[in-house]
């Protein structure tokens, strides 16, 4: 290990950069340890970006090159020149598709609007009794220094604070 690397050693363990008292790293962050040849992540994106690189070079000269000139390498079979352009609009056509799919499963898998699945699911906490209850726990909430406990709010409650109390419909004559 190299020595400067290492974290200057101290006498009191409470100093340590992740003791009980200073929970938090040292910053800026300690540098990581060299590896000769770098690290595998690099070399595999080089390779990747140097194998991208070559196949769209290639993709390229076969589409644009004469037929002279490639059977002029040695090269005597190739796929058919039609490929060059039915490859980037069949890609793009699966692009959309998948963008389309995606969407339509989103839209299919959206509960309507009368599905009590729009409102709550199976993990909702809410808390036994009535607002009007003396024992309810959002009768806490009256008391401006109170911290109430984690509740889901029911729908009729936000309802009934948002809109005020539900009002008869009045009957209208009619003519």
């Amino acid at each position: 290990m190299n020595p400067s690397i290492t974290p200057p050693a101290t006498d009191d363990a409470q100093d340590a950069p992740t003791s009980p008292r200073s929970p938090l790293a040292a910053f800026p962050p300690l540098p990581l340890p060299e590896v000769a040849g770098g690290r595998p992540q690099e070399f595999y994106g080089f390779v990747a970006w140097m194998a991208t690189s070559l196949a769209w070079i290639l993709f390229l000269l076969w589409g644009f090159l004469p037929d002279a000139w490639i059977q002029a390498t040695g090269i005597t079979w190739y796929p058919n020149r039609e490929w060059a352009l039915l490859l980037p609009a069949y890609s793009i056509v699966i692009i959309i598709l998948t963008y389309f799919t995606y969407w339509a499963l989103a839209i299919s898998n959206t509960p309507s609007f009368s599905e009590l699945r729009t409102i709550t699911d199976s993990y909702a906490h809410i808390p036994t009794g009535g607002i009007e209850d003396e024992a309810s726990p959002y009768a806490a909430l009256l008391s401006p220094e109170a911290i109430p406990e984690i509740y889901d709010i029911p729908i009729g409650v936000v309802n009934r604070l948002a809109y005020g109390k539900r009002r008869r419909p009045i009957d209208l004559p009619r003519t």
